[in-house]
């Protein structure tokens, strides 16, 4: 009776490796299919689509025909979306090279609320594909929620973010293991806590409403 037990539960492990094996070499797969470019955002949409099902409970998802179903629905979308995302990135890192050749007195002047701005967006960033496939919105109303969620989550958020440079770095010693275990990782670090906030938010949104 335990070894069967034990076999099960060796069974059910193996299963779960290779779910997320699979979601993962889809993700990369796919983004490589849109030449990064145009396949990066749509992959990651799809991805989160995944993992999402399973933080709702529903573990017996199909991976790959949500996976796909996600990224052609959403691959128009989602490039618009990343296009934003990919703007003010790209703006942040010309600041960050006009500073790096700036004089001394620029950099005292604008290091602190460049570093500040920065942290604010990494931050946002971990709320924005969770929301992107949890809600129906448009891509500034993505942005702007996810804002507000990381500024009323900030315990949340820290754990978040350690979760996910810890994470990168754990990796980045074992280049071949992001093949198996990468973007799915993390994905399922900030979708679960992502989904508590937006559930806190909407519980405290709900208790103003009725007190108003």
């Amino acid at each position: 009776m335990e070894t069967h037990g034990f076999m099960s539960g060796v069974n059910n492990m193996l299963e779960w490796i290779s779910r997320l094996a699979l979601l993962n070499i889809l993700w990369i797969g796919f983004s490589l299919l849109g030449f990064i470019v145009l396949g990066f955002y749509p992959a990651t949409v799809a991805m989160y689509a995944v993992v999402r099902r399973w933080a709702m409970g529903d573990f017996e998802a199909p991976v790959f025909s949500v996976f796909w179903s996600s990224y052609k629905s959403e691959f128009v979308k989602s490039n618009m979306f990343g296009a934003v995302i990919s703007l003010i990135g790209i703006i942040l890192f010309i600041d960050f090279l006009f500073l790096k050749q700036a004089s001394t007195m620029v950099q005292n002047l604008l290091n602190v609320p460049f570093l500040i701005i920065s942290l604010i967006f990494i931050c946002t960033l971990l709320y924005v594909f969770p929301m992107y496939v949890h809600f129906n919105m448009k891509t500034l109303d993505i942005l702007k929620n996810s804002f507000f969620v990381m500024v009323m989550n900030p315990f949340k958020t820290l754990i978040m973010l350690i979760s996910s440079l810890g994470l990168v770095s754990l990796l980045s010693f074992a280049p071949p293991l992001m093949i198996v275990c990468s973007g799915n990782v993390l994905a399922l670090v900030m979708s679960k806590p992502a989904m508590n906030a937006f559930n806190k938010v909407n519980k405290k949104h709900e208790s103003v409403t009725v007190h108003q």
